[in-house]
């Protein structure tokens, strides 16, 4: 799209979300980010500071008693842990509030002018909290509030997710499924964790599982995306595209084996840019999830955000 702008939503609260030594979604993954994003090639970039959610937006997805059990679990100091993956420390709480801002401020901006998309780097990550529970490094589902928030504000009728980490978004499936105006495809090893994502009909048909084995790498992954991804992403024909950009399943992270390249990022990007410039009036709003070799990361964002805009 001609003149197209983009936003870079982040914010300081994000490094003070403390998850622990040796633990693989640490400060350094956002660190890595900004300084990948700081070069002078995207001097560009639209820098926002990430507001912090209502309690209207993230009880479009989540349960009022799951969030105020957050509220209680937050620890003076040290950590709680919501599964054996998933610590909170004191500043916790503030982070996930914002990471959810982050997404919904991305989101307002990008449907009210002409010729914006957006890209939030937030931790904690969202993609496998689901409306009950947070699990697998994340607290809110990020994604999933964006796409509720999409509908309840801006009225739209068909918004799609597309979810590129190498896990399967469990949360987020289990908040869209039986919503037909939401579409969720998520292209993921299996089987891995978190023991989902199988290529069954489900819901309202609104679910895209594509699951790849191990070690399937650049080829296989392409063709997923050429012959079953775009497709049904044409077919559904998305006001809104968000992307659940994890990029742990390139060829260097430790917590998966797909291996794909840097420049399969940058690739994928540029054809979920097409479709939402065939379908979306090019409004695109990706958020940070996984990726955790740092140097993986930072490459790898800065692909996808080149491709982006």
């Amino acid at each position: 799209m001609a003149g197209t702008r983009l936003l870079y939503y982040t914010h300081s609260v994000f490094l003070d979300h403390d998850t622990g030594p040796g633990h693989p979604e640490c400060a350094d993954r956002l660190r890595a980010v900004n300084a990948a994003l700081s070069r002078p090639e995207f001097a560009h970039l639209l820098r926002r500071k990430a507001p912090r959610a209502t309690l209207q937006q993230v009880m479009l997805i989540h349960a009022a008693d799951y969030i105020a059990h957050l509220q209680t679990l937050t620890p003076g100091n040290g950590h709680v842990y919501l599964d054996a993956d998933t610590p909170l420390s004191p500043i916790s709480m503030e982070a996930a509030w914002h990471a959810a801002g982050a997404c919904c401020a991305a989101v307002d901006e990008v449907c009210s002018a002409t010729g914006m998309r957006a890209f939030c780097a937030v931790r904690p990550p969202g993609h496998h909290a689901e409306p009950e529970r947070g699990m697998g490094f994340c607290v809110f589902n990020n994604i999933a509030i964006a796409a509720a928030w999409a509908l309840h504000r801006h009225k739209l009728e068909r918004v799609a997710i597309v979810d590129f980490d190498v896990h399967h978004g469990n949360g987020t499936a289990a908040a869209v499924i039986n919503h037909p105006e939401l579409f969720y495809a998520s292209t993921h090893q299996h089987p891995w964790y978190p023991d989902t994502g199988a290529p069954i009909p489900n819901g309202a048909g609104n679910l895209l599982h594509i699951p790849l084995q191990a070690d399937s790498g650049s080829s296989r992954f392409r063709s997923a995306v050429t012959w079953q991804l775009l497709p049904a992403l044409h077919h559904f024909k998305p006001q809104l595209l968000l992307i659940s950009a994890g990029f742990d399943a390139h060829r260097l992270d430790p917590l998966a084996q797909i291996n794909l390249e840097t420049e399969d990022y940058g690739w994928l990007t540029e054809q979920l840019v097409h479709v939402a410039s065939q379908h979306a009036n090019g409004r695109i709003v990706s958020v940070l999830e996984g990726g955790y070799h740092l140097q993986a990361l930072a490459a790898s964002t800065a692909e996808h955000v080149r491709a982006l805009g």
